[in-house]
């Protein structure tokens, strides 16, 4: 049987850039276990099956090469980057079902290229504060390359999201994956094998950017994402929080190292101790489209 699938670059306007995802069709019942199988054969980080949905426009599940997952930043936007060119959606807003709940994405085509699409994240939940030398450790850093205590936030999906002191500290960040497994007991349980340190600094990778940021990943996973939605959301609500962004409104980047750059448009929305959800726009570039014969 068939299956319809676009492959898109998420967080970029051009092919080749941010982060890949194949959106699937009428895939929404698959059986996990094959969704899981696909991911592995693509290779990427995430992949999305669309389905009808009885309480919003569309059923998005999310899925990694070893789990489901209830919610992912680039493939949103990858997903709806795809209904958006084979006229699906159109500008405005279409809302998605996913095991976040209902993710509202507005559509903006009045650029004239390829539209812009944001997504609101759900109000962030602020979860423990886990020691510096427990979450440097998963980097092979020093606990004094850390600024501040890394905190488990999320708006969506969990990450920690741990500001570092400078640039060369996040060049210089290596995965060691017994330390990962020691961090991902203490900060989320030990059931917890999706956690990962979001590592950040203030100041993008081009004069636009206002933070630049990695994420590493164990096997089966590819070794980097080039560019994270979901971390990027819970990013910004753990900086806007703790007074580390000046302005409500910025650009998040990530990728650029790895020769994918991305960015995301970002605003907060609520008070600094009153965070009502964030908003993570981006752009999606439709690289290729076929069939999966299953």
């Amino acid at each position: 049987m068939p299956y319809e699938f676009d492959w898109v670059d998420a967080f970029c306007e051009r092919p080749f850039g941010g982060n890949g995802c194949a959106v699937v069709y009428d895939a929404a019942g698959m059986d996990p276990r094959l969704c899981m199988q696909i991911v592995r054969e693509t290779g990427l980080v995430e992949c999305t099956f669309l389905g009808p949905s009885d309480v919003a426009d569309v059923k998005v599940r999310y899925f990694m090469a070893h789990r489901e997952i209830p919610f992912a930043g680039h493939p949103t936007v990858a997903t709806v980057a795809s209904m958006v060119d084979r006229r699906l959606a159109k500008g405005g807003r279409i809302r998605l079902e996913t095991g976040a709940g209902v993710i509202p994405v507005d559509i903006d085509m009045d650029g004239g290229g390829v539209p812009m699409i944001t997504m609101t994240q759900p109000r962030p939940e602020f979860g423990p504060d886990v020691a510096p030398e427990v979450v440097a450790a998963v980097g092979e850093l020093a606990a004094d390359d850390i600024l501040g205590s890394p905190r488990v936030v999320s708006t969506g999906l969990p990450f920690c999201i741990t500001l570092l002191r400078d640039r060369d500290a996040l060049r210089r960040a290596r995965l060691d994956v017994d330390a990962l497994a020691r961090f991902r007991t203490e900060a989320g349980g030990a059931t917890e094998d999706t956690l990962e340190p979001f590592w950040v600094v203030l100041g993008g990778e081009t004069e636009t950017g206002q933070t630049f940021a990695r994420l590493l990943l164990a096997p089966p996973m590819p070794a980097e994402d080039p560019f994270t939605g979901s971390a990027t959301g819970a990013m910004a609500a753990y900086l806007w929080a703790g007074d580390h962004l000046k302005q409500r409104r910025f650009v998040a980047e990530q990728g650029h190292w790895m020769g994918r750059p991305g960015q995301a448009q970002v605003e907060l929305i609520g008070a600094r101790d009153d965070i009502q959800g964030v908003k993570v726009g981006g752009q999606g570039y439709v690289l290729m489209r076929g069939y999966l014969n299953l």
